[in-house]
């Protein structure tokens, strides 16, 4: 049956698709917030102001008392207050929303899921400022990839989701002989409820595909936020439970959970036996323990891993060294796709002005970040705040083992913001290690950290490389080379590895920002994801076809049945 929301969005459904099977550069929200008004992000800021020193509120059961533990990575105070519910009280309301929300039917589910994402696009702007104040992103790159390119992630994710679950009829006859016809009816039934554990870093990016994902197939969803960083998914929730209200749905189909950020509350709950279908991007550690106890649920676990770079040879040296300072930079490396440890031969780099070696190599990367970060206004826009004090500690330590073991090429330093006086910004580190010093670069440091290492050609860097990946995991592996043999042993690491291949990248075309509708985001055949993100199989395997048939028979069987 349809419904009204589904035919106001269907258009944009059926481009979605289009855009899924053609793998093509499509963006179905605006990504520049002009876009928006001339003056959307002041007024996004005014209502993002309205949320500091207040109390957040959520109609939700169970509510035990508040708490907020967010503090900006800029420096400016937040006291936002959640209401924290009790998981018994959540879970209980969860499963009253499930059977209707069931019934209600495919096309009714999907229409208020596209009903809720335009919603979370037209606040864009305050979503922005929320992003910036607790994941330390610059104001543009939580615009952007928080809002349109979080929104079309999560439509990406309904567009798997409304494929899947249509390819089989609602209804069909199935008839062997006259005696045997069967009507059977098909429904698409819901695993049970579904967990999202929210990152600290990229909240929304992450998070909207499993929610939408989730709620499209029938899975009512318990958000359980990084507790530093609450505010991006509480007004998620609450768009989306009042958009539920509106189209006469329980909006318990969604919920925040509020507490410790891997305390009794989450690790208690992940192992409920309603918890069906669990969602994790975030710290490996957490993530092994998922794999290893919520063995009730299916999982969906993205820990991340070490991408490695490989320079061999290159049209263009220089455009080579300023992508990779960028990709280095780009929210000082707390993105999982962030590149890791660069591996260089010291037979040296193939350039079209000659050889140059691998220490040469080092030293000039080394010069491109500083010449990158000497205009701190431009940086910082790049660069973003640290989001947590955890990450500068483990340069810290990076940096000690480094002055013992290593070569320091360019130390990370705290840079001043222009408008946040007490912003928590660092600059990259950059050292330099042999291939012997596995320790060194065989373990991914979350946060600005790179490693540049010698190998003695470019094959032990293959090797190198490829076992890195297949035994640490990685989301994606970066090859500078042209020399078609090189390229072509590399393309076959990659195979092996199961990450994601680009040759000879230069420009604004980054390693680390995977572009919606075209690149799938992990394989899962590696220990940095438990699946591909997104494709068929991320969305059918929260789902089943229920199954009832009703036997036909005529009257003349029947009467033969009952002489008998």
């Amino acid at each position: 049956m349809s419904h009204p929301l589904f035919d106001n969005h269907r258009v944009l459904l059926e481009q979605a698709q289009t855009a899924i099977a053609r793998r093509t550069h499509w963006t179905p929200y605006p990504e520049n917030p002009r876009a928006y008004g001339e003056t959307a992000l002041d007024e996004g800021l005014r209502a993002f102001e309205a949320y500091r020193g207040a109390q957040f509120y959520l109609d939700q059961p169970g509510v035990q008392g508040r708490g907020g533990e967010e503090k900006s990575p800029y420096g400016l105070p937040l006291d936002v207050s959640y209401p924290y519910c009790g998981p018994d009280a959540l879970i209980a309301a969860a499963h009253s929303a499930m059977l209707p929300w069931v019934r209600a039917g495919i096309e009714a589910r999907v229409g208020v899921c596209l009903e809720i994402l335009a919603r979370l696009n037209a606040g864009s702007a305050e979503m922005a400022h929320a992003l910036m104040h607790t994941t330390g992103q610059s104001l543009g790159m939580a615009f952007l990839t928080g809002g349109p390119q979080a929104q079309a992630r999560g439509l990406e994710a309904l567009a798997w989701a409304h494929d899947q679950m249509t390819r089989i009829p609602a209804q069909a006859e199935w008839q062997r002989s006259v005696g045997q016809r069967l009507e059977k009816r098909f429904m698409v039934a819901p695993q049970g409820i579904a967990l999202v554990i929210g990152s600290a870093t990229q909240p929304t990016w992450n998070a909207y595909p499993a929610v939408f994902a989730n709620l499209a197939t029938g899975n009512p969803v318990i958000i359980k936020p990084h507790p530093t960083a609450i505010l991006p998914l509480a007004i998620t929730v609450a768009t989306a439970r009042q958009t539920l209200k509106e189209q006469g749905f329980d909006p318990n189909l969604i919920a925040l959970l509020v507490g410790a950020p891997d305390g009794p509350a989450v690790r208690d709950i992940a192992l409920r036996p309603e918890v069906r279908l669990i969602d994790y991007a975030g710290a490996p550690d957490f993530g092994r323990w998922l794999l290893d106890n919520a063995r009730q649920a299916r999982l969906f676990v993205e820990t991340g891993g070490v991408n490695c770079v490989l320079v061999d040879s290159t049209y263009d040296y220089g455009a080579l060294l300023k992508n990779l300072v960028l990709s280095l930079c780009l929210d000082a490396g707390q993105l999982r796709a962030t590149p890791r440890v660069v591996f260089v031969a010291r037979e040296g780099v193939q350039t079209p002005e000659g050889l140059v070696s691998d220490e040469q190599f080092g030293r000039d990367l080394a010069f491109a970040l500083g010449k990158f970060l000497d205009d701190p206004a431009r940086a910082v826009e790049v660069l973003g705040a640290i989001q947590s004090p955890a990450t500068v500690a483990r340069i810290q330590a990076t940096r000690d083992l480094a002055e013992v073991a290593a070569d320091i090429l360019r130390d990370s330093e705290a840079m001043p913001h222009p408008q946040w006086p007490n912003a928590r910004v660092h600059t990259p580190l950059l050292i330099r290690a042999e291939a012997s010093q596995q320790s060194l670069y065989m373990e991914e440091r979350f946060g600005p950290i790179a490693v540049v290492v010698s190998a003695a050609n470019s094959a032990e860097s293959l090797a190198l490389a490829e076992a890195t990946m297949r035994e640490k995991g990685a989301l994606n592996f970066l090859v500078h080379a042209t020399r078609p043999h090189v390229q072509q042993l590399a393309e076959d690491a990659a195979l092996r590895a199961g990450v994601a291949l680009s040759f000879n990248l230069t420009g604004a075309t980054l390693i680390n920002q995977p572009a919606g509708f075209a690149d799938f985001h992990a394989s899962g055949a590696n220990p940095a994801a438990t699946c591909g993100m997104i494709d068929a199989a991320y969305v059918a395997n929260r789902f089943y076809f229920a199954q009832v048939q009703r036997h036909c028979l005529p009257p003349s069987s029947i009467d033969w049945l009952v002489d008998t």
